[in-house]
């Protein structure tokens, strides 16, 4: 029986970390592609005659609660960008917990080449962007924009390439994606907080310390975490002036990511109980005996045992993330209402500088930061993988829709700027996109 359950993890003869990384990427490719969709049907709307009602459903409708000095009313848009972002950050939080501890970010092997690689895919656009903008001081603080990738929208487009598309490549662009969220929630937390509580941070920190207590005496519920997490944490991070965002990145790093049980000892437990199943005496009809539903209540004890808390929340929250949150965001922030002339939107200092940065920026960045990687003899290529596809990836890598739009919105006050940054967003990543998958189509055919 534990062969059986073996092989079913050594699927099509992949190591069970290959098969982990397949599914997670499969997820993010059909999540890019409803992503795609979501923000088809948001310019759609906001620039027909249904505007109004575009405006009034995330702006104007106010959701939440009141308690003695704390007030939780705000419009749909800021609950979606401060409370169900948080979620996603919580997700990704996990995912590069995860990737540190034992994934492509776990060694400097690994990790040095998709780390270097996100660095100059920083860096550079956000260079590119003040060139762009140097005479216009009040733009300039939009240089954080073209540093994002959106890793949904990057995986759904090569999807769309087939089976021609190397594992390898795929993984590479998942971990400079990883590093890459890593980078642009530094920028938010450092550069992208306007006024700091201290005491609601000191909060904060009172509760992230009471997570952290728990972890290392052994507290496995998801339950402690989401509510001294939601209760504590969060709730102290929206009234600190830092973006809530950040409690979902420092929450995730809280959870535990250790078994209770060894490999060994869950293979012995779990061929006891087998053992005693199939000694058991079956039941004449389709009801399990009480035995039999002792023993595979022992089973699933078990298997809780031998999971880490960490792997089990990111299992159960990347579908919310990649199906639901990713696509609202894109819905009720997607929708640009283009008002005068579009080329005049496009060649404004702040949409120049957003394309010029996700365009250029991002393909020279990850371009030259992976040769002088591999030149200095610190990593190698991935097997399997040529240079011509690694300068693809660099150009997907410009789609930086759903953190670049974030960013956006923590950047500009004025409502006319964050229309402008999303229309460049939206323009730099349709280029982008087009350039990478013209030429990943190219070299995987040649």
């Amino acid at each position: 029986m534990w062969q059986i359950i073996y092989n079913f993890h050594m699927k099509q003869n992949k190591p069970l970390r290959t098969f982990r990384i397949s599914r997670f990427i499969n997820e993010e490719a059909y999540g890019g592609i409803i992503l795609i969709i979501a923000t088809i049907i948001a310019l759609i709307w906001a620039n027909s005659a249904f505007y109004e009602s575009y405006h009034h459903i995330w702006h104007d409708v106010k959701v939440g609660f009141a308690w003695g000095d704390i007030n939780m009313i705000s419009s749909m848009h800021h609950w979606i960008n401060d409370g169900l972002m948080a979620l996603f950050f919580f997700t990704v939080g996990l995912e590069i917990k995860r990737e540190v501890m034992g994934g492509e970010l776990s060694s400097i092997k690994k990790a040095s080449m998709p780390i270097a690689a996100a660095i100059g895919g920083m860096v550079i656009p956000a260079i590119l962007y003040v060139l762009v903008a140097i005479n216009h001081p009040e733009y300039l603080q939009g240089w954080g924009i073209p540093m994002a990738t959106d890793i949904a929208f990057a995986l759904g487009l090569l999807a769309l390439l087939g089976k021609g598309v190397n594992i390898n490549l795929k993984i590479f662009l998942t971990a400079l994606a990883i590093a890459d969220d890593l980078g642009a929630v530094l920028v938010i937390a450092i550069f992208y907080t306007d006024t700091i509580v201290i005491n609601e941070l000191l909060s904060a920190a009172f509760f992230l310390g009471v997570l952290i207590v728990g972890n290392l005496a052994g507290v496995r519920r998801t339950v402690f975490y989401a509510i001294v997490g939601f209760t504590g944490v969060w709730i102290a991070f929206v009234f600190s002036g830092v973006h809530a965002t950040i409690a979902g990145i420092t929450i995730a790093l809280t959870i535990p990511a250790s078994t209770k049980i060894g490999e060994d000892d869950y293979i012995k437990k779990l061929s006891t109980c087998l053992d005693k199943f199939k000694k058991s005496k079956p039941n004449e009809h389709s009801l399990l005996t009480q035995d039999q539903a002792h023993l595979i209540n022992n089973i699933e004890k078990i298997n809780e045992q031998a999971q880490t808390p960490l792997q089990k929340l990111e299992h159960a929250m990347h579908p919310i993330t990649t199906f639901f949150i990713l696509p609202i965001f894109a819905l009720s922030n997607a929708g640009v209402h283009i008002e005068g002339s579009i080329f005049e939107m496009l060649f404004h200092p702040i949409s120049l500088g957003i394309i010029v940065g996700l365009v250029i920026g991002k393909f020279l960045g990850i371009s030259l930061f992976s040769r002088l990687m591999v030149w200095l003899k610190i990593s190698i290529l991935p097997d399997g993988v040529s240079w011509n596809q690694i300068y693809g990836v660099a150009f997907l890598a410009g789609i930086g829709f759903t953190m670049s739009m974030f960013i956006s919105d923590l950047a500009f006050k004025e409502e006319e700027h964050k229309q402008i940054a999303k229309v460049g967003i939206m323009a730099a990543s349709l280029i982008s996109a087009s350039i990478g998958m013209l030429w990943l189509r190219l070299s995987i055919k040649k």
